[in-house]
C-alpha cells in the first residue's frame, strides 16, 4: 500500500521507490548517518525543534519505521526525502538509518525534494510558494505542470506564487504564522507598500477573519469623498461686509442672498456692545 499524501509527480519522478520502501522494507539499506548529506537547495528551511525531539524520542523506542530515500555521491549520499526524519534520528543518537539509494542528477534530486515536502506539506506558504518558482524557472515547470505534479489545480498554484509580491515585513508575518496565506492574499491589491504592511499588523493585532479583512481592504480601497466646496460669497456681501464693519469698527458677518440671509455683529466687551447700541439707535433716527 502506498504512503498517504503522494500525488502523482512525485511516483512518477521516483518510479515506484515511495511504494517500494513501504511495501518491500527488507530492500532497504543501513547507511551510515555521519556520511549522509542534507540537499544545500532544499526548500524547507525551518524546523520545528519541539516536534523533531517528539520524532527523536519516538525513533529510540522503535527506530526509523520509513527509510530515507538518498542519492549516491562518491562515498556519500545526499538526502532525496526524509530530513526530518535524519535530523531526529541524529538527536536519537542512531549511528545508522534505513535508506534506499537512487542514482539521480542533481536537478532530479532537486525537483524530487521540492515536490516532495509539499506533497507533505513540510513547507509554510512563503517556502511552498519559493519552491514553485523555483520549479518554473530552473526546471521549466509551468502552472500547469506543477498542478499535475502536485495534485492542484492551476488556481490554486496561482494563488500560492501571489504570496511572492509581498514586502519582506509581511513575508516574514506568514512564515511565521501571525498571518495566514488567505489573510495575505486579500491584502495583495493594496499596492502601496508602506499601506500594505501597517494593515497586515492591523490585521494580525485585531485577529480579523478573512472576511472582515475583506472589508477592511475595501475601506482602505475607496476613494475619499472630495469635501464639499464652500459656496462663493456674493461679492456685494463681500464689499458691505467691509464696509460695514469699517463703519461699526468691529466684525461683520453676512450670508444669504439680497431677499433673505443673516447679518451677524460681533462684540468683544460689554463696552463695545453699548456702542454698537448707540450706533444702531441713532442710525434709526
Amino acid at each position: 500500500m502506498k504512503a498517504k499524501g503522494l500525488g502523482r509527480g512525485l511516483g512518477a519522478l521516483l518510479g515506484d521507490a515511495e511504494a517500494t520502501i513501504i511495501e518491500n522494507p527488507k530492500e532497504s539499506l543501513e547507511i551510515e548517518v555521519s556520511r549522509i548529506d542534507v540537499c544545500k537547495s532544499q526548500p524547507r528551511k525551518n524546523f520545528d525543534e519541539e516536534k523533531l525531539n517528539e520524532l527523536a524520542a519516538s525513533i529510540k523506542r522503535h527506530g526509523v519505521i520509513q527509510p530515507l530515500i538518498l542519492n549516491k555521491k562518491g562515498s556519500r549520499y545526499q538526502i532525496i526525502a526524509g530530513e526530518r526524519r535524519y535530523r531526529a534520528a541524529r538527536i536519537a543518537g542512531l549511528k545508522t538509518v534505513p535508506a534506499i539509494v537512487k542514482d539521480m542528477e542533481a536537478g532530479e534530486v532537486l525537483q524530487i525534494s521540492i515536490i516532495e515536502n509539499i506533497q507533505r506539506e513540510n513547507l509554510n506558504p512563503m517556502e511552498e510558494a519559493m519552491a514553485i518558482s523555483m520549479l518554473m524557472k530552473e526546471y521549466g515547470f509551468t502552472q500547469e505542470k506543477v498542478a499535475e505534479a502536485l495534485g492542484r489545480s492551476r488556481s490554486a498554484v496561482a494563488n500560492t506564487l501571489r504570496l511572492l509580491v509581498l514586502p519582506k515585513s509581511v513575508a516574514e508575518m506568514v512564515e511565521a504564522g501571525t498571518l495566514s496565506a488567505g489573510h495575505a492574499r486579500t491584502l495583495i491589491p493594496l499596492k502601496d507598500k508602506k499601506l500594505l504592511e501597517a494593515a497586515a499588523r492591523e490585521v494580525a493585532e485585531q485577529d480579523m477573519s478573512v472576511r472582515e479583512t475583506e472589508e477592511y481592504v475595501k475601506k482602505l480601497l475607496a476613494p475619499e469623498k472630495p469635501a464639499p466646496a464652500k459656496p462663493r460669497k456674493n461679492p456685494e456681501f463681500a464689499r458691505a461686509e467691509k464696509e460695514l464693519s469699517e463703519a461699526m469698527e468691529t466684525k461683520i458677518r453676512l450670508s444669504g442672498s439680497r431677499e433673505r440671509g443673516k447679518l451677524i455683529i460681533e462684540y468683544f466687551s460689554a463696552e463695545q456692545l453699548d456702542g454698537l447700541y448707540d450706533f444702531l439707535m441713532q442710525a434709526k433716527k
